[in-house]
């Protein structure tokens, strides 16, 4: 096979890295692309020490520039799509969100298109899916139920609406004649080393003396390794690559999971860090039911209040529900059709994960003696 050459957007970002750290083991590949707003120092350390294997050039650059796209996707041979605005308590603007998921995939598949680019893809996420209701019990759910997200909210909707825009893209003409060829992975919640999810969680807990909060007692989720996700973006790379393969995975979604226990959010998060000294908050919480109706006032308050002055609870109906669902995957069609299999065993992802917290928690000591003295 001819040289070929691939285009990560968001390489920057926690999942994009870890694509990256794969794709450079990947046969006759000449040149990675890594396009982000901004890199930050410790990434072009890390990037610079792959240098010796590969190509690897760094963009940075807005998905909203035309010309930055248009350059990026000169020459290239695939693009994975990992950028986006991820955000579950209304914290950013809804106008920037939908510009950057929404805008921002549509311009770079037509990019793609002048640029003559065959594959592309997209990622997702769960919550496209869902859930809807936190009274609503979806276990082991797969791609031939019909599950979309009913929210307005910025984040799931954007991501919805990419995702429409990637799967309908599939077929496209290209300029020199060819075909787009598209899918899309919608991988659960992430977690792993660098999450900046669990990363704010612990530095919440550890300010508050070890005590981790307790919000997400109810929900029943299948997370999954950030190894384990870049993974499946490799194989359906090769899949979509192979002219074998490609009538079956163009076009298509594909729930991404792996053999992290079912569990709920709190239990995971416990589970990661019990070594280090942190444990749950024992005290009650309010109903769901309760929590839900006064997070709907709150938002009524803050939609009041919007006109002079922005007002923003941190809670909201949709994060309520999506901490505390019943919501969980089967990753048995990317089985099927993309030859996925975990790279990561539970223990594995578990031990590398307590180890990162482990240096969070040894990092945040040091810097209070630093601050004492």
């Amino acid at each position: 096979m001819e040289g070929w050459s691939c285009l990560v957007t968001g390489g920057g970002g926690f999942l994009g890295q870890r694509i990256i750290r794969l794709l450079v083991e990947e046969k006759d590949l000449q040149e990675i692309r890594v396009l982000d707003k901004v890199f930050r120092p410790e990434v072009r350390e890390e990037f610079s020490k792959l240098q010796s294997k590969i190509k690897l050039t760094l963009l940075e650059g807005d998905i909203l520039d035309e010309q930055c796209l248009k350059g990026a996707c000169q020459g290239i041979s695939a693009v994975i799509h990992t950028a986006s605005i991820i955000d579950v308590r209304d914290a950013v603007p809804r106008e920037t969100i939908m510009n950057v998921n929404v805008k921002g995939t549509q311009l770079l598949l037509e990019a793609c298109v002048q640029a003559s680019v065959p594959v592309f893809i997209h990622t997702s996420s769960i919550e496209v899916a869902g859930p809807n209701s936190y009274r609503e019990i979806i276990q082991d759910g797969h791609e031939e139920e019909h599950h979309e997200s009913a929210w307005s909210s910025p984040y799931p909707y954007s991501k919805k609406l990419a995702e429409k825009a990637v799967l309908g893209a599939n077929g496209w003409a290209l300029k020199n004649g060819g075909a787009l060829y598209t899918c899309a992975l919608r991988p659960m919640y992430i977690y792993g080393e660098g999450s900046p999810f669990l990363s704010a969680y612990m530095h919440r807990a550890l300010k508050n003396n070890g005590i981790l909060t307790n919000h997400c007692r109810f929900s029943r989720v299948n997370p999954v390794y950030v190894g384990n996700v870049a993974w499946a973006h490799i194989l359906a790379l090769r899949a979509l690559r192979d002219p074998k393969k490609v009538p079956n995975i163009q076009g298509q979604f594909y729930y991404i999971s792996d053999d992290t226990p079912h569990q709920s959010y709190d239990d995971l998060n416990y589970t990661l860090s019990k070594e280090w000294g942190f444990c749950l908050d024992s005290r009650m919480s309010l109903p769901i039911s309760l929590q839900y109706w006064l997070a709907f006032l709150l938002e009524i308050v803050s939609f009041l209040l919007s006109p002079i002055y922005k007002y923003n609870p941190g809670f909201n109906r949709h994060l309520l529900t999506l901490s505390n669902s019943v919501f969980t995957f089967s990753y048995k069609k990317a089985q099927r059709d993309l030859g996925y299999k975990p790279l990561y065993t539970w223990e594995e992802a578990k031990q590398k994960t307590k180890e990162w917290i482990g240096f969070l928690v040894k990092q945040y000591k040091e810097t209070l003696k630093t601050k004492i003295h």
